[in-house]
């Protein structure tokens, strides 16, 4: 069975790494981002500047969705 982890990692203002979320899902489509985003940003996640993926269209999408208005 194959499946799809999802992790976001933000810099602090001390220029450190943190893990911010994990989700796993049964693959990278839009929904799953959207939802991962959403709880985010639900958790504080704000003044995103720089998204680094491998350009898959479901988190091009959810994206722009989410983060467009933070």
């Amino acid at each position: 069975m194959s499946v799809a982890v999802t992790i976001a990692v933000g810099v602090n203002t001390d220029g450190r790494r943190e893990v911010l979320g994990m989700a796993i899902g049964a693959s990278e489509v839009e929904p799953l981002w959207t939802k991962f985003l959403r709880d985010l940003v639900r958790r504080g996640l704000s003044g995103v500047k720089l998204v680094i993926s491998d350009a898959h269209e479901g988190i091009k999408a959810a994206t722009a969705r989410v983060l467009s208005t933070t």
